[in-house]
C-alpha cells in the first residue's frame, strides 16, 4: 500500500510541475508583454481622448494604473487561448 501512495504522490508532483512551468511559459511569453502593451496603449489613447482639455497631474497619472489594471483583467482569456496552443 505504501508503494501505491508514493506513487500517487509522485504523479501529483509531476502534474503541478507541469502547471508550474506553464505559469512560468505565460509570465515570460511574448504574447502576455505584446497583449499588455496593446492593451495599455488602447487604454491611454480612449483616456487621453476623454481628459483632452484636462491638464491634471493626478488625474493623468492613472492612465498606467488603469490600463495595466484592465489589462491583467482581460489576459485571462489571451491566456487560455495561449496555453490551450502551448500545451
Amino acid at each position: 500500500m505504501e508503494n501505491q501512495e508514493l506513487e500517487k504522490e509522485i504523479e501529483q508532483i509531476k502534474e503541478r510541475n507541469k502547471r508550474v512551468e506553464l505559469d512560468k511559459a505565460w509570465e515570460t511569453s511574448w504574447t502576455r508583454r505584446i497583449c499588455i502593451c496593446v492593451l495599455t496603449y488602447i487604454v491611454v489613447v480612449i483616456y487621453s481622448s476623454m481628459i483632452n482639455k484636462i491638464s491634471n497631474v493626478w488625474l493623468s497619472s492613472l492612465v498606467p494604473v488603469i490600463g495595466f489594471t484592465l489589462s491583467t483583467l482581460s489576459l485571462k482569456v489571451v491566456r487560455n487561448i495561449w496555453e490551450k496552443k502551448n500545451k
